[in-house]
């Protein structure tokens, strides 16, 4: 009690004096790490590190890392033949699919590993059409190339992970 009332006095005395006095709040939490795994998604695992480097560069809550030895991946990514989907069984975690049938239809690769991130990260399809929108998934055109989120989602993401929401476990699959 008495350090705190010697800091109010000092702190008076000093502004009294004309000199500016800079206060810091408390450090902003670090952001949370996921870690991935992408040894199983042939030859996609270049474009699942692009997938994860474009969300790292528009949120700062959470940030996806290639898991490191001995340890476990919140987050698996396979390839195969289907629909890209992602099964997530809680927010941060799950598995999800880098399909080749959207990939041999035309649609951009590096938005299909975002879109599927995305889902890990707490947004569901939201089909609006539009190319702007990461999270519209196959209903925007296939001639899109966004594979950025959009404010509103990055910013939801951001919630997401500050204040650690639940997101149940959901089944996500990128075809309409």
């Amino acid at each position: 009690m008495l350090l705190k009332k010697l800091s109010a006095l000092l702190f008076a005395i000093v502004a009294m004096a004309g000199l500016q006095v800079v206060t810091t709040g408390p450090a902003a939490a670090a952001p949370r790490i996921l870690y991935y795994d992408a040894s199983q998604a042939q030859e996609f695992v270049a474009v699942v590190n692009q997938g994860a480097q474009i969300w790292n560069s528009r949120v700062t809550n959470v940030q996806l890392q290639p898991v490191p030895a001995g340890r476990t991946p919140n987050i698996r990514v396979y390839a195969d033949n289907g629909w890209p989907r992602t099964y997530t069984t809680s927010l941060g975690n799950g598995r999800w699919y880098m399909g080749r049938e959207a990939v041999n239809d035309g649609y951009y690769q590096p938005r299909i590993a975002a879109h599927e991130f995305g889902h890990i990260l707490g947004l569901p399809d939201n089909r609006t059409g539009r190319c702007s929108d990461l999270m519209s998934g196959s209903s925007a055109p296939v001639s899109c190339t966004n594979a950025y989120p959009s404010a509103t989602e990055a910013a939801t993401v951001n919630t997401n992970f500050r204040t650690s929401a639940t997101v149940p476990a959901q089944v996500f699959v990128f075809a309409g």
